[in-house]
C-alpha cells in the first residue's frame, strides 16, 4: 500500500494490463484525519454522486458521522478506484451551512419557519394556480442528482397528479443529446457498449469527450490499457490540448460549431475507401443511400476548410478509424453543447452501423452522462420523455401508463412532447408558468444567459420553490427552501452512463430538520389528495424500496427492464447492467447484439426527427421508412453556427469542465483538497492571441460577448488560437456559505456570456459556440491563474507557474492487488 497525494495526481498509480486481460484492482481509501480502518465502525455501501461514472464506494462511518471512503474492488466499473471527486467530495455532507430548516420568503426575506407552514404554502399555491389556470401553470425542473425512486415519483405526481406537461431535468443541459441521438439510430435511448469494451478496442475515438476530467476512472482504465501489452490507437477530437489529447495517435482541433463537418468527411472517406460491412447494412440498417449521398462531397480538402484542420490530419483519423477491428467511441458536451448537436453525435452512430459495430466486445459507442443519475431521469420520464422510454405519440404507450397508474388516459399530458427545460424559462418569463419547483440543482449560475435568468426567477408573478443542500445563489432568490438530504443520508438506486445500477445505502443521518427528497415529494403528493380513478391515493409506495418495486412494474417489457432486480440483490452485489429480467438475471452488458427491437414502429421511443430543423416524423412516416424495426442511418449537411465571429467579437468562446469541480461548485468548493486546486475561475487563450492583446500568465481580463461579461485571470495554454475557454462551474458569490451574493457585473460566472440557443433536435443549449473578445483589466502583480496545471488548463510555460498539489491533506491509501496480466513493466 503507499500514500499518493490524489490532487497532485489525480489518476494514481498505473496497473497496466494486456487487451482482452481483467483490469486489475486498485483499492482507493481515503479517511478523516485521526481515522484509521481500524477505527470505522461501518462501511456502508454506495456509488458517486459527483460525475456519472458510476464508482461504487463504501462509506466509513465513526460515531454517527461520516469519516471517508474506500472504492468497491469487485465492482465491474471501478475496480476499487476512486477519483478526487469521490475521494474528497463526501465532505460537502458535513458543512457548516447545510440547510437543516424551511425558508419562507417574508417582506422580502427569507425566514426559517417548519416544514407543516412551509408545505401549505406550497400547496396552497399549487391548489389556487390549478383552480385558475389549470395544470399548466405549474412547472417542475430537477436534477441528475436525485435517485432512481425520486425521479419515479416526481414523474407520477407531476404527469397523473398534477397533470402537467412541464417537467425536465437540468439533464437536458449535458445529456439530452445523448437520449436523442441513440432514439434517433436505434429508436430508443439505452447505451449500446459497456466500459468493459475498453479491454478489448483496438482504436478509442473520444469525440468531445475529455474523461481525464470529467469522468477520471474511466480514463485511469484507458491510461492503464494504454500502458498495456498492444494498446489501443487513440483518436481525440477536442479544440484544447486535454490530457487524451496529448496521448493521442491522431489530434483533431476543430473549429467549434464545425463538428458535422469534420464527421461528414470522416464517413465520406469510410464509403470512399471500402470500409463498410455491406452485409450489415443492408440486413440491419435503413437509410444508407440517402446518407452516402449526404456525405459524397464531403472530403477532407472541404472540412478542412471549414474545420481549420489539415486535411492530411482528417484523412489520417478516417484510416486509423477505419482499419479497427474494434472500435470503441465515446461521446459527451463538446458535441452535445455544440452546433448541431444531435446531428454531430448520430454521425459518431453512422460510423459505427458502417462499419458494423454494434453488439461486438470492443465495439461500443458510449453516448455519454455527465451527472450520476442522468440516465434516471431518462427511464423515469423525470425529464422529456415518457417513463419507461415510452413514446408520447404513442397511444398504446400512454393508455400502457394509463393503466398502470390506474388514471383514464386523457389525464396524461400527450398533445405535444413534454416541455424542455429552455421552453420552462421562457413560459416563466412569458407569464404563463406561475409556480417553478426546482429540485436539486442551480440555473442561476448553470442556464444559459444569466441575467435573463435572474430575472425570470426574481420576477413578482413567478412563485419559486427550492429543494436543496445549501443557500444557492437559486435558493437565494426562492420564496419557499425546502432542506434535503442527500447521498449518504438516504436510500436509493441510481445508473450510470453505461447502465449499471448501483444501490446508495443510507449511512447517517440528515443534518436538522432536512429530509430525503422522495419524503418530500411523498408528503406533497399526500398533501394535495392525489387519487386514482377509484379513488384510492395515486401513489401507493411510502419508501425507496417500494418505490423501486413500483418503477420495476413500470419498466416490465419495455428496453430499460428492471424486473429482475432487487434491493437485495443489488445489496452486497456491486453493479448490474439493465435489462435485467428473468431472462438475463445478471444483467446484460452489451445492447443489439441480435438486431435493434427499440426500433420497431410498436416499441420505438421517438417516431424521430429531423436532424437539421427538428421537425418531428408522425406514426405513418415511420413505419413507412422502417417498418421492420432496423438502425437508421441519417445524415445532415453542415450549417454555420447561429453566432459568428465579428470585428467586435472577433474570438470563439467555449465553456466547460475542471477535474476538480462537479456542476455549480455546491458540493466540491466546500472540500479543502477540491477548492484549493481550482479556487477561482480562469480564462485560457492561446499564445497568439495572447501576445496579440499584450497578456501574460495571470493578468486580470475581461471576456466580453453580446451579453455579459466575465473577469479571469489568464492561462496562456496550448489551445487552439481563436479561441478562448472557461470554466462554468463558478457563481456570482465570492464564497459557498456566505450569503453575500456580489454584483453579477463582476462577471464570475461563465454562463454571464453564453447564449439563449439550443439544438433543434435535443433541445441542449449551446454552451460551447458564442462570439467574444478579450481585453486587458490590469497586469499581473506576481499572481497567476488559479487553473490546475495537470490537466487541459496546463499553462504553456510550466515552469512559470507552481504545480498544482494537495499536500499531506491530500494523501490517498492505493491497495494494488498483484495481477498475472499486467502487460508491460506491471504495476509501479
Amino acid at each position: 500500500m503507499s500514500a499518493v497525494d490524489r490532487i497532485a495526481d489525480p489518476w494514481g498509480t498505473r496497473t497496466p494490463y494486456a487487451r482482452h486481460a481483467a483490469w486489475p484492482r486498485r483499492v482507493d481509501t481515503c479517511l478523516s484525519g485521526g481515522t484509521d480502518a481500524a477505527s470505522v465502525e461501518r462501511w456502508v455501501q454506495t456509488a458517486s454522486i459527483l460525475q456519472s461514472n458510476g464508482d461504487a464506494m463504501d462509506i466509513a462511518v465513526r460515531d454517527g458521522r461520516m469519516v471517508g471512503v474506500r472504492g468497491r474492488p469487485d465492482d465491474r466499473v471501478n475496480r476499487g478506484r476512486l477519483d478526487p471527486k469521490d475521494l474528497f467530495g463526501w465532505q460537502a455532507n458535513a458543512s457548516p451551512d447545510r440547510l437543516t430548516t424551511p425558508l419562507i420568503r417574508h417582506g422580502g426575506r427569507l425566514t426559517e419557519c417548519d416544514w407543516d407552514t412551509a408545505m401549505n404554502e406550497v400547496v396552497s399555491r399549487s391548489r389556487t394556480l390549478l383552480d385558475e389556470r389549470g395544470p399548466g401553470a405549474l412547472g417542475f425542473y430537477t436534477s441528475g442528482q436525485l435517485f432512481l425512486e425520486e425521479y419515479y415519483t416526481l414523474a407520477v405526481l407531476a404527469r397523473a397528479g398534477v397533470g402537467t406537461n412541464h417537467l425536465d431535468g437540468n439533464t437536458r443541459l449535458c445529456t439530452s443529446t445523448a437520449a436523442e441521438a441513440l432514439k434517433e439510430s436505434f429508436g430508443c435511448d439505452g447505451q449500446p457498449g459497456s466500459y468493459d469494451d475498453i479491454d478489448h478496442a483496438d482504436v478509442i475515438a473520444l469525440f468531445g469527450h475529455n474523461p481525464a476530467e470529467t469522468q477520471p476512472v474511466l480514463w485511469m482504465r484507458m491510461l492503464d490499457w494504454l500502458e498495456g501489452d498492444d494498446p489501443p490507437r487513440l483518436v481525440c477530437v477536442d479544440p484544447r490540448p486535454t490530457v487524451p489529447a496529448r496521448r493521442a495517435t491522431v489530434h483533431l482541433a476543430p473549429r467549434v460549431g464545425t463538428n458535422v463537418a469534420l464527421l461528414n468527411a470522416l464517413l465520406h472517406e469510410t464509403i470512399r475507401t471500402g470500409r463498410v460491412d455491406e452485409a450489415f447494412v443492408a440486413d440491419r440498417t435503413v437509410g444508407f443511400d440517402d446518407l452516402a449521398a449526404t456525405v459524397a462531397p464531403c472530403t477532407p480538402k472541404w472540412a478542412a476548410d471549414i474545420c481549420d484542420v489539415p486535411a492530411a490530419r482528417i484523412g489520417k483519423a478516417a484510416e486509423v478509424l477505419g482499419s479497427a477491428e474494434c472500435l470503441l467511441s465515446t461521446v459527451l458536451q463538446g458535441f452535445y453543447q455544440s452546433h448541431q448537436a444531435t446531428a454531430a453525435a448520430v454521425q459518431v452512430n453512422n460510423l459505427h452501423l458502417l462499419r458494423g459495430m454494434p453488439g461486438r466486445p470492443g465495439a461500443g459507442v458510449l453516448q455519454m452522462n455527465g451527472q450520476p443519475t442522468a440516465q434516471n431521469t431518462r427511464e423515469c420520464g423525470a425529464d422529456g420523455d415518457l417513463p419507461g422510454f415510452r413514446n408520447w405519440q404513442n397511444d398504446q404507450h400512454v393508455h400502457e401508463l394509463a393503466r398502470l397508474w390506474n388514471v383514464t388516459p386523457d389525464l396524461i399530458p400527450h398533445y405535444a412532447p413534454p416541455t424542455h427545460a429552455m421552453q420552462m424559462f421562457r413560459y416563466a418569463e412569458q407569464g404563463s408558468i406561475r409556480m417553478l419547483w426546482i429540485s436539486g440543482t442551480n440555473p442561476a449560475v448553470s442556464l444559459p444567459e444569466l441575467s435573463r435568468i435572474r430575472e425570470i426567477l426574481s420576477g413578482e408573478e413567478l412563485f419559486v420553490v427550492v429543494q436543496d443542500l445549501f443557500l444557492t445563489e437559486t435558493a437565494q432568490l426562492a420564496d419557499v427552501v425546502l432542506p434535503a438530504a442527500t447521498w449518504g443520508e438516504k436510500t436509493g438506486t441510481f445508473t450510470n452512463a453505461d447502465r449499471t445500477v448501483h444501490l446508495s445505502e443510507k449511512a447517517v443521518e440528515p443534518p436538522g430538520g432536512a429530509r430525503p427528497d422522495l419524503d418530500i415529494f411523498l408528503d406533497y403528493a399526500v398533501r394535495m389528495d392525489f387519487r386514482d380513478k377509484d379513488g384510492a391515493p395515486l401513489i401507493g409506495w411510502t419508501d425507496a424500496e417500494s418505490a423501486f418495486e413500483a418503477w420495476k412494474r413500470c419498466s416490465a417489457g419495455r428496453p430499460c427492464d428492471y424486473t429482475g432486480l432487487t434491493y437485495a440483490e443489488l445489496r452486497g452485489r456491486s453493479g448490474i447492467q439493465w435489462p435485467c429480467t428473468q431472462d438475463a438475471p445478471d444483467g446484460t452488458d452489451r445492447l443489439y447484439s441480435d438486431g435493434f427491437p427499440g426500433a420497431h414502429p410498436d416499441t420505438c421511443q421517438s417516431y424521430g426527427k429531423d436532424l437539421v430543423t427538428g421537425g418531428s416524423m408522425d406514426e405513418p412516416a415511420y413505419r413507412a421508412a422502417n417498418p421492420h424495426g432496423r438502425a437508421m442511418l441519417k445524415g445532415a449537411e453542415y450549417l454555420p453556427s447561429h453566432e459568428p465571429t465579428t470585428d467586435r467579437h472577433p474570438l470563439q468562446l467555449t465553456t466547460g469542465r475542471t477535474l476538480y469541480h462537479f456542476h455549480t461548485r455546491t458540493k466540491t468548493a466546500r472540500s479543502p483538497q477540491l477548492n484549493a486546486a481550482a479556487a477561482d475561475v480562469w480564462v485560457e487563450v492561446s499564445h497568439q492571441d495572447a501576445a496579440a492583446r499584450g497578456l501574460e500568465e495571470g493578468d486580470l481580463a475581461e471576456v466580453v460577448s453580446p451579453r455579459g461579461t466575465v473577469r479571469a485571470r489568464v492561462r496562456v495554454t496550448d489551445i487552439r488560437p481563436g479561441l478562448l475557454f472557461l470554466p462554468f462551474h463558478f457563481g456570482y458569490w465570492d464564497e459557498p456559505g456566505g450569503h453575500r451574493p456580489t454584483d453579477p457585473a463582476r462577471g464570475r460566472a461563465a454562463n454571464e456570456t453564453t447564449v439563449t440557443d439550443w439544438d433543434p433536435v435535443s433541445k441542449q443549449p449551446l454552451y460551447k459556440v458564442a462570439a467574444a473578445t478579450l481585453n486587458l483589466v490590469g497586469k499581473s502583480t506576481g499572481t497567476h491563474a488559479a487553473a490546475p496545471t495537470n490537466t487541459a488548463s496546463a499553462p504553456a510555460r510550466p515552469h512559470r507557474v507552481p504545480a498544482t498539489e494537495g499536500g499531506p491533506a491530500a494523501l490517498v491509501d492505493e491497495a494494488i492487488e498483484p495481477c498475472a496480466n499486467t502487460g508491460r513493466g506491471g504495476a509501479r
